[in-house]
């Protein structure tokens, strides 16, 4: 199967406040019971999101187009409110699945939740003038671990995304990465909690 070359053009990229959890809203995982490639949405028929931070508090469910398997999945409960997930990591933050976009890249694990996130991570790893429009406390880009904002890096990440993005189009469990294994490396301090309609 052939892809698009993820080779953004614009050279200069402004970083408004991105979130990571602005892309926790789609997610590719691998199947805990073919190993194919399982997608992971807000569970049907619940309220609109007021703020994006909702997202890590939302119903999910995962379902597998290989093999048919469903699973749901809830926040949990402490002292009155819910308990939000954790992004980040190789596992998605809601099952603990490897993620299916991995792949090897510069002697790590170059990873993305869907198509989405990874465009954003090459118009970022792309451009040579790089704004910062917002406080670099939460922003996506700021937290970018150095290797993937070293210009040194530039080809070698972008063949990485490029590779990630021709993953995205595929779904057979022969298909998934050698690098899309379990490693346990998804955050553990526990979540956010989510009290009276707003998120804290």
């Amino acid at each position: 199967m052939n892809s698009e070359p993820v080779r953004p053009d614009p050279v200069r990229h402004r970083d408004h406040g991105t979130w990571l959890v602005q892309f926790t809203g789609r997610m590719l995982l691998v199947c805990s019971k073919c190993g194919g490639r399982a997608l992971v949405v807000p569970r049907p028929g619940i309220a609109t999101r007021k703020y994006f931070s909702e997202l890590l508090f939302q119903p999910r469910r995962l379902a597998c187009a290989s093999c048919g398997a469903v699973a749901d999945w809830a926040a949990g409960e402490r002292g009155g409110g819910l308990v939000g997930a954790v992004p980040g990591g190789t596992e998605d933050p809601f099952f603990r699945r490897p993620l299916w976009l991995q792949t090897r890249c510069a002697g790590r694990i170059l990873w993305a939740y869907d198509e989405e996130h990874v465009d954003a991570l090459a118009a970022f790893v792309g451009a040579r003038l790089r704004e910062r429009r917002a406080s670099p406390t939460m922003s996506m880009f700021a937290r970018l671990p150095a290797w993937m904002k070293s210009a040194e890096r530039r080809d070698e990440v972008l063949a990485g995304l490029t590779t990630l993005h021709d993953l995205a189009g595929r779904s057979v469990p022969a298909d998934r990465s050698d690098a899309a294994h379990e490693r346990g490396d998804r955050p553990r301090h526990h979540g956010s909690l989510y009290f009276r309609g707003r998120p804290y």
